[in-house]
């Protein structure tokens, strides 16, 4: 049955700007997500831009394991879903309706629907609303391209690069963009993203391959994959997903990036910085940058010639 002629319905719940930016970002990072649930997030209103919205958009009547699995993607307890059935219609365009392209840095990235930027020196992705883009968490995605542009324009040279919880492959698209020969590795924990990272790269021009100026796809939890880890070390490795796995991780991303090495970190409320400072700080790195996207930090750091302990 096409996504044009099934039932379409929708699960809204209401909730604080931070809890519903927390819930999609959850979203992002969780494991054996249906690919059939799209979700966004948006403000209500302008003028109570404190007062946000999480939406799902099914192709069909959701179940309770539907449910679940969205009340699941809130830490505390979860808001009231309301579900609606809606007007025979094609429930993936509606979905994408109101996801608007997000311009950072030199990039700009877009659903199928929206078109390429015609601008000299901007690069375009598309990539479709219905995979891990599209959440509505543009300011952590936006910040981590504006933060690889600035990169490049201080004289960062990348020659094997890492994007680690790649989702879409996005953040290793425009790794590659700006360091063309670079050899770059995408990893995930879940295996649905082998198929979107490969869609994707043939959508926007990209190879899948193990040379360099090719993206080799891994699925991996954090670092632990012989392949992930004979690949390294990485002089640019990337990092969109929680703080909490962040700071867990940071021992690992040590090992994994030299001396002088760079790592992007993405994914942490600013109020969650501080945590992740200590743990990169006492693994080994110096802050080189930072930038802040809405309630959202984007972390630059280096790799230091010694740890601190």
């Amino acid at each position: 049955m096409s996504a044009k002629n099934a039932d379409s319905w929708k699960i809204t719940a209401f909730a604080p700007k931070k809890v519903v930016q927390a819930a999609l970002l959850a979203h992002d990072n969780a494991w054996g997500w249906d690919p059939e649930i799209v979700l966004s997030g948006s403000e209500i209103a302008e003028d109570t831009p404190d007062e946000w919205q999480l939406e799902a958009w099914l192709p069909r009547n959701p179940t309770d394991a539907d449910k679940a699995a969205i009340a699941a993607l809130f830490s505390a307890s979860p808001p009231k879903l309301i579900s609606e059935k809606l007007e025979q219609q094609d429930w993936l365009t509606l979905s994408q309706q109101g996801v608007e392209p997000i311009s950072a840095g030199k990039f700009l990235v877009h659903t199928p629907d929206h078109p390429a930027s015609n601008k000299a020196g901007v690069r375009s992705f598309a990539i479709p609303a219905s995979q891990a883009f599209g959440t509505g968490q543009h300011e952590t995605t936006a910040g981590c391209l504006a933060m690889l542009t600035l990169m490049k324009q201080t004289g960062i040279q990348a020659r094997n690069v890492a994007d680690i919880g790649t989702g879409t492959g996005l953040l290793a698209f425009a790794a590659l963009d700006l360091w063309p020969r670079a050899l770059a590795t995408a990893s995930d924990i879940d295996a649905v993203c082998t198929g979107v990272v490969e869609d994707n790269c043939a959508a926007n021009g990209f190879n899948l391959g193990h040379r360099p100026g090719e993206l080799t796809m891994i699925i991996a939890d954090g670092m632990d994959d012989p392949l992930l880890q004979a690949r390294g070390p990485y002089d640019l490795l990337i990092a969109n997903i929680l703080a909490g796995p962040l700071v867990e991780l940071a021992p690992d991303f040590a090992r994994a990036v030299p001396p002088g090495g760079s790592v992007v970190l993405a994914g942490l409320l600013t109020e969650q910085e501080p945590k992740v400072r200590r743990a990169y700080r006492k693994a080994g790195f110096r802050l080189a940058k930072r930038l802040i996207n809405g309630d959202w930090s984007i972390l630059w750091l280096r790799k230091r010639s010694q740890t601190l302990i």
